[in-house]
């Protein structure tokens, strides 16, 4: 019996676009090829008045359940670094790239989380100094523009012509700095907790502002450093970063990553909390960050990623964002947006920093599946 497909209506900013509806079964790319761009080529059916009209398909916003790699290995991408990477997933997939955070975190297996594995072919990797990646929290040739031209060695590796790109807090970074110097090789970006390594988000954070909110959290992280040399909190946490004394760094590296780990959610975790006592863990985290943040993230103006948003504006954009993030504070998130109104902002209103805030994690989540039908349904 022939019966019209029912229809659906996905938003982006002021325009809205429909499509016919799929069945779950129905949900099948064919192996990537050519150019899958998620702009141009959408049916536009209104662009002035949706605050008035609006309907939004019902978007599935719960995690995926946890699957292992179908593939993994190590890619030498200087005479010092090589880069753990792995594959989950639809072999055949639209390819996306999850940007981990810090700089200096990792990826770990939850990331794979935010996409529906029959869909998405899912590529995380460990940047440099970080995870499983060699030599372990290396401060040498590390910086935004090696992780960009890593990102793109990986891209080429894996014979991929372009993906979707997924970063939060220092992901949304280098997935900005990325997009901005290849957005021929980017279909979609969805960014969270926004961090572009300004002056004042730096501020915020190392000098005062974060710790009016954690005053408790802050004593401790003060308190390592003497009197003397706390007007500049970064310089000295970097003087003991670097040390010749190992375990000068440790004790730096443990204070500096619990800091981060006591104000990286609305309500505090104890588990993101104890694994700031990982000496493993925090020696990489804290002494890549702290080496970024030393070196204003090397770019070369304070306003960079913002001055250069021209070069993506094309291309479709989500900014998630939670509402009392302390970590990226929103007002990264609203600039980002006023210079990029194109992009659509969702604000969590009860979530801080972190991806895994049930919140946040939904509205990656949807993110993702708003992407997958754009993908499916572009030509409808």
């Amino acid at each position: 019996m022939n019966s019209i497909a029912p229809r659906t209506v996905i938003s982006f900013g002021s325009t809205r676009f429909t499509f016919t509806s799929l069945s779950p079964s129905s949900l099948r790319l064919n192996p990537f090829s050519g150019k899958q761009k998620l702009f141009g080529g959408f049916k536009s059916v209104h662009s002035t008045s949706v605050k008035h009209i609006k309907a939004v398909m019902e978007l599935n916003r719960n995690l995926y359940p946890q699957i292992e790699p179908y593939s993994s290995g190590f890619l030498k991408v200087s005479d010092i670094h090589t880069i753990y990477w792995e594959q989950s997933g639809k072999p055949d997939g639209h390819p996306v790239v999850f940007l981990h955070g810090g700089p200096g975190a990792g990826t770990s297996p939850g990331n794979r989380q935010f996409f529906d594995p029959n869909f998405y072919r899912i590529i995380l990797f460990d940047q440099r100094g970080a995870g499983k990646s060699t030599p372990h929290a290396c401060l040498e040739e590390n910086t935004t523009w090696d992780l960009v031209e890593d990102i793109e060695k990986l891209r080429k590796h894996l014979e991929i012509p372009e993906w979707q790109v997924f970063g939060g807090s220092w992901g949304s970074t280098l997935a900005l700095a990325y997009s901005q110097s290849h957005p021929d090789k980017v279909t979609g970006l969805i960014l969270r907790g926004i961090f572009m390594l300004r002056k004042k988000e730096l501020d915020w954070f190392y000098q005062g502002g974060a710790s009016a909110i954690y005053p408790d959290a802050w004593e401790m992280f003060r308190d390592f450093i003497p009197e003397e040399e706390r007007d500049d909190f970064i310089v000295a946490y970097h003087k003991r970063l670097t040390s010749s004394d190992s375990g000068v760094q440790v004790a730096a590296a443990k204070i500096w990553t619990k800091w981060e780990m006591m104000t990286a959610q609305l309500i505090q975790n104890k588990d993101n909390i104890t694994r700031g006592e990982d000496d493993k863990f925090s020696l990489a985290f804290a002494r890549i960050e702290n080496h970024y943040f030393f070196n204003k993230g090397f770019l070369s103006t304070d306003s960079y990623l913002l001055d250069n948003v021209d070069k993506i504006r094309h291309i479709k954009a989500v900014i998630v964002q939670g509402r009392y993030d302390v970590c990226c504070p929103m007002m990264s998130a609203w600039d980002l947006h006023k210079a990029w109104p194109e992009a659509e902002l969702k604000i969590i209103q009860d979530a801080g920093h972190s991806a895994n805030e049930v919140g946040t994690a939904a509205e990656l989540v949807a993110a993702n599946e708003k992407f997958k039908y754009l993908l499916l349904n572009g030509s409808a």
